[in-house]
């Protein structure tokens, strides 16, 4: 028997379907264990949902019980130390079903934005997933969704028909643009913070095939090629969605060869015009310095994970967005000097910036929360960071911390 927050049992939990587990028991490391392995987590309990009624039993529980609550799917937007209260984990809740006279999926709450894909390709159908189908397509959703061809369509976010959410006064609501508007604006780029949302429809686009994939260049060409990429960039169509990266990779076996354990630039693309007119328009990158790697093809959208090859394991890391204005001279200076060949012991893993604007900068169909429709860039870096000690307070919920980034969706809190 555990005594949480004035109430001596979990009894009015005996009616969750899944599991209910404390800390010792068998299966609660990996349940609460998200993506970043250095962020802690150690609710006092976690209820694994296996559907809306087990949302609404758990949140009622809290409510009675004053325990404040966090909620989980693949954890990729774990990024925060959880170390008391109530964890509501979805990734038991994994239904994806396509409506393809409709054009649209609806995704439960743990369902990853691979199985979408996978589930809507046989009617050559796709939807908005980011750089990594691992993660959690409604957490990835609520938070805006920066997807890989934003700037041909927008935001995940802006595809969203209706939302299924549990909110804290342990209701169910369907909501869209005509019921309860101010609360579906709310859950389009507003991070979850209102409630446990269940599942989603969203659109899904008429898309097969891309033409993506990387263009590696050996690290001291960084400074060639991101004046070349910068300038561009001004140059091309919505269609033509791409980034810079810089990363630093470890002598590791999951890197690949002949990327391992070196210092690259690379320019990462994805277009979804004519795929000779996309190989044309790649030409001023590839003569900005030698290419080492080339990897763009005509792929199929449900592989689309090999353009930007994030990591697919779990990783101890700390990572930062910001969002800018303007790429000038002296920000490309400012770049290279801090992260680039000559920065000395750089601690970061991967510096990137993101070209936005295009269908990203234009309102969605509808108010939302979302903030980075004015950026013309996103700059993102990741590092190592070993695990944070965990704290167990007496009392009282821990604040909110929420990254302006709209890449992923940190779990939310009450």
């Amino acid at each position: 028997m555990v005594t949480l927050h004035g109430t001596p049992d979990l009894f009015a939990l005996s009616e969750i379907r899944g599991p209910v587990l404390r800390p010792g028991d068998d299966g609660y490391a990996p349940e609460v264990t998200g993506f970043n392995l250095s962020a802690r987590r150690t609710p006092d309990v976690v209820v694994g949902a296996t559907g809306a009624d087990d949302v609404v039993t758990a949140l009622r529980w809290a409510s009675a019980t004053g325990t404040p609550v966090a909620v989980q799917a693949t954890g990729h937007g774990a990024n925060y130390p959880l170390d008391h209260g109530l964890l509501i984990s979805t990734r038991r809740m994994t239904d994806v079903t396509v409506d393809p006279e409709r054009g649209t999926a609806t995704v439960a709450a743990g369902a990853r934005w691979r199985d979408v894909p996978a589930a809507a390709a046989p009617y050559g159908l796709a939807g908005l997933s980011g750089t990594s189908s691992g993660v959690g397509a409604v957490g990835y959703t609520v938070g805006g969704g920066l997807p890989v061809l934003g700037r041909a369509y927008g935001y995940g976010a802006d595809l969203v028909r209706s939302f299924h959410v549990v909110t804290p006064d342990r209701t169910l609501h369907e909501t869209d643009r005509d019921r309860e508007p101010g609360l579906f604006r709310t859950l389009r780029g507003g991070k979850g913070a209102v409630g446990v949302v269940t599942s989603m429809v969203t659109e899904l686009l008429p898309l097969r095939t891309l033409l993506g994939g990387g263009i590696w260049f050996p690290g001291e060409h960084a400074e060639a090629v991101l004046t070349a990429w910068s300038g561009w960039i001004t140059t091309v169509p919505d269609r033509m969605c791409t980034s810079f990266t810089l990363l630093r990779l470890p002598p590791l076996p999951q890197v690949p060869e002949p990327l391992r354990g070196r210092f690259w630039a690379r320019v990462a693309v994805a277009w979804t015009g004519d795929p000779d007119e996309g190989e044309e328009l790649l030409a001023p990158v590839r003569e900005a310095a030698p290419v080492a790697v080339d990897t763009v093809e005509v792929m199929p959208y449900t592989e689309a994970d090999r353009i930007h090859t994030d990591p697919q394991d779990p990783l101890p890391a700390r990572e930062s967005c910001l969002l800018l204005h303007e790429l000038t001279p002296v920000a490309v200076r400012t770049f290279l000097d801090q992260v680039g060949p000559d920065a000395g012991d750089c601690p970061l893993l991967l510096v990137g910036l993101r070209h936005m604007g295009g269908a990203l900068s234009r309102p969605g169909p509808g108010p939302d929360m979302i903030c980075a429709r004015d950026a013309e860039h996103l700059l993102e870096s990741v590092g190592w960071s070993p695990p944070r000690p965990t704290r167990r307070p007496s009392s009282g919920p821990r604040g909110p911390c929420t990254p302006r980034c709209p890449r992923t969706a940190p779990a939310a809190r009450w």
